[in-house]
């Protein structure tokens, strides 16, 4: 009776174990939902997302309004599109400005909103105008490297 008791505890504990470790994985992947209310689209043209992925967070003042539904490709005007779902709830100026911006240390991209202070509002289906792409450590990385090597080069005699 005493091994049965043991074994049920295990298997308890085993299987508490996976719950904890699937409700983390949807966590992490940003499989969570806004809350299943209403949304509506908006678009914001970016020449740089860096690593922005479908899912991720659209924050206004570090609060959650949404999630990006799609990115893609302006064959046209050859910059990525990103398409965003704002939950109904929250209203955004005209003249709002949109960056990709990173959270923490693992790096995650999101989409950061700052409204402007235009009396009209963005509905569904409107294009975000004003964008700042994202930093790309790289490309500062060897700005930095480049101008120092100017600086050594015109230092000299």
């Amino acid at each position: 009776m005493e091994r049965s008791t043991l074994d049920l505890w295990v298997g308890m504990f085993v299987i508490a174990g996976f719950v904890a470790l699937t409700i983390l994985a949807l966590k992490v992947g940003n499989m969570g939902t806004i809350g299943g209310t209403e949304t509506y689209q908006l678009s914001a043209p970016f020449t740089n997302i860096g690593g922005l992925k479908p899912r991720a967070a659209v924050k206004s003042s570090g609060v959650l309004v949404g999630r990006v539904a799609e990115i893609t490709f302006d064959n046209e005007k050859f910059m990525a599109k990103v398409t965003m779902n704002i939950d109904k709830r929250y209203k955004f100026p005209k003249d709002t400005s949109a960056s990709i911006l990173t959270a923490g240390l693992l790096g995650e991209q999101y989409v950061g909103l700052e409204g402007g202070a235009e009396d009209a509002m963005l509905a569904g289906g409107d294009t975000v105008k004003l964008t700042q792409s994202a930093v790309v450590l790289e490309k500062l990385i060897s700005q930095f490297m480049y101008s120092k090597a100017a600086e050594g080069g015109s230092g000299s005699k």
